[in-house]
């Protein structure tokens, strides 16, 4: 079966990687001379199941309207003429709810820990390297109120069997001795020994070299046109003027998915979550990090690598507009010198934006569509590599007419009404059997 994979990112290279392995031609597409050069680019290198929770949450609301009259607010809404913007925010609101918010994690920490398993195959079966570190991530909060908030995430990682450790600030101190120097109050922290962190734009090259090896064609700086259909089923895409067909298609485009599938009749709500990071050079490992420190009160991941430190978060309802804010990198300098200070090259640190796709339930679109040949994988927020090899995997098993490991129950786009009713696995076309 031939498959044309839309987007070069972690998620469209992953879905490429899997499905190769499963024997089907792969030919991936993107418009970028190289995989990995937008939102995977420069993301907080986490890889973090644990901490898989959606922005819609029973106190963002409020949060909301006290952060608007914040300067260093981790949530900023700048309002266009888009109408799709109000009615995804309305959306999320509607998902703000304490039984929305259980359903919403709980499918989110079963993609994400199914991720991980298949992470950990992925590294035993090619050896592949991205400054990673195995040591666990640390959510620290900065007041007693963040830490009783805690408590509804702790029974969803009880219930799904995630090893986590509830910290003072001994004990968090133990965890990360840098924060030893920290100039911000520390209440206690949630760790989470078995989540990881890495470079994502490293692993994403490394895995379409892996890719490229297994016989999967990447076609770059190649413009995605529009999508050709019958109205029963897609024949075709339009890239660079020509249409280019195959036997599957996978959307894979990121924040660009919705426009996309529009004019196929499919209500995806999947809209850009503007989010920064800053890149710096190491100065005194001794104060840096030793993982990932996700501080709660500013929603910023504080990460280390080799010899940097990322620091990325903040997300910003501003449509698709990638110009670079002071404001934003004020606020990451702020994070780092209340933290870490004295770890890094503040001023030598490298400013980058991205657009994370985002659903307003928080759950990524992963699989089939009421088209028989087109399949989606997309919305994966702040998580795209945390949930990436699993839902490659997931999303390989489904097109390739296997039973997948976990359960489908609500990953696909039929969440969001009839009219996006997805085939059952009865309804889609035949698979044509693996090349070998």
């Amino acid at each position: 079966m031939r498959v044309l994979v839309l987007g070069g990112g972690v998620i469209g290279v992953s879905s490429a990687w899997y499905l190769a392995q499963a024997g089907h031609e792969v030919v991936v597409v993107d418009r970028q001379p190289e995989v990995s050069r937008e939102t995977s680019y420069a993301n907080a290198g986490q890889v973090s199941p644990g901490y898989a929770s959606p922005w819609a949450a029973p106190k963002v609301p409020l949060k909301a309207v006290k952060w608007l009259l914040s300067r260093h607010a981790p949530l900023a809404i700048k309002l266009t003429t888009d109408p799709r913007q109000y009615l995804w925010m309305a959306r999320m609101l509607r998902n703000c709810t304490s039984d929305r918010y259980a359903v919403n994690k709980a499918r989110m920490v079963r993609l994400a820990e199914y991720s991980r398993d298949c992470m950990v195959e992925l590294r035993a079966a090619t050896g592949i390297a991205y400054e990673e570190r195995m040591l666990g991530t640390l959510q620290l909060f900065r007041t007693r109120a963040q830490l009783e908030d805690a408590a509804k995430d702790i029974e969803v990682l009880r219930e799904y069997g995630v090893p986590y450790e509830l910290l003072d600030r001994a004990g968090v101190i133990a965890a990360e001795p840098g924060l030893a120097h920290a100039k911000a109050p520390i209440a206690g922290g949630l760790r989470l020994p078995h989540d990881e962190t890495g470079d994502c734009e490293i692993f994403t090259r490394k895995l379409a070299a892996l890719a490229k090896q297994a016989g999967v064609e990447f076609r770059m700086c190649n413009r995605v046109e529009h999508i050709e259909h019958d109205g029963g089923r897609v024949t075709g895409v339009r890239i660079d003027g020509k249409v280019e067909t195959a036997d599957r298609y996978v959307v894979a485009l990121g924040s660009y998915s919705a426009p996309m599938v529009r004019p196929l009749g499919l209500d995806l709500p999947v809209y850009p979550l503007k989010g920064y990071s800053l890149t710096l050079p190491i100065v005194d490992a001794a104060r840096a990090p030793v993982s990932t420190v996700l501080d709660e009160t500013y929603k910023i991941a504080v990460t280390r690598f080799e010899d940097r430190i990322r620091m990325g978060g903040m997300a910003e309802v501003s449509g698709f507009d990638l110009s670079l804010s002071p404001r934003r990198r004020a606020t990451l300098e702020k994070v780092i010198n209340d933290l870490y200070p004295g770890a890094g090259d503040v001023p030598g640190a490298e400013l980058w934006t991205g657009l994370r796709p985002a659903t307003p339930d928080g759950t990524p679109v992963v699989g089939a569509t009421r088209y028989p040949n087109l399949y989606l994988n997309t919305g994966h927020g702040t998580l795209g590599w945390t949930m990436a090899a699993g839902s490659g995997r997931y999303l390989a098993d489904l097109m390739s007419s296997r039973q997948p490991q976990i359960s489908t129950e609500g990953l696909d786009i039929s969440r969001y009404g009839a009219g996006n009713r997805a085939r059952t696995t009865q309804e889609l076309e035949p698979c044509a059997p693996p090349a070998r």
